[in-house]
């Protein structure tokens, strides 16, 4: 199974669309996972229309229309990984100890909310990913989406991929 991973992409807000060259990456996978902080629902709405399967949260910028159609937090176990999809986790100063507490059943953590990549493992082993933004790269050198699959109940092949710049 082919995953790509998104958050943060605050469209119309920041950019008025995704990049292009990333549709056909959404094509190709058999999972899009979005950690939230879409701004409109018409992202939603295309990804929908445009990707084979989407999980999506809502995060702190999203309003009503979004938080109608999304939850919080949303969960999935994909060919035997637990997976749970968060937008926010607080500060990077103890993350994988709270994450670790708040999602005891999860082998992997994918969140958003703070533009910066992230991928680190918690002592009981859950994975945390974080794609960073493909639309708002804030303070860091570059947008960035991040891909991965799913064989057999692993992880496998993690790639953070960086867009080039505007």
């Amino acid at each position: 199974m082919r995953l790509v991973i998104l958050a943060d992409t605050h469209v119309p807000k920041r950019a008025r669309g995704l990049p292009e060259l990333l549709w056909p990456v959404i094509a190709d996978a058999d999972l899009v996972i979005h950690a939230g902080d879409w701004v409109e629902v018409g992202l939603l709405d295309e990804l929908e229309a445009r990707s084979r399967r989407l999980i999506g949260v809502y995060g702190n910028n999203d309003g009503p229309g979004l938080r109608a159609r999304l939850p919080e937090v949303a969960r999935a176990e994909l060919d035997g990984l637990r997976l749970a999809v968060v937008h926010e986790t607080g500060a990077a100063k103890g993350r994988e100890q709270r994450c670790a507490a708040a999602f005891p059943d999860t082998d992997v953590l994918v969140f958003g909310h703070s533009h910066i990549p992230w991928d680190t493992v918690a002592d009981n082993g859950m994975r945390l990913l974080n794609p960073g933004s493909p639309t708002d790269r804030r303070r860091q050198p570059y947008c960035t989406y991040l891909t991965a699959g799913i064989d057999q109940g692993r992880l496998t092949d993690v790639e953070l991929h960086r867009l080039p710049r505007r």
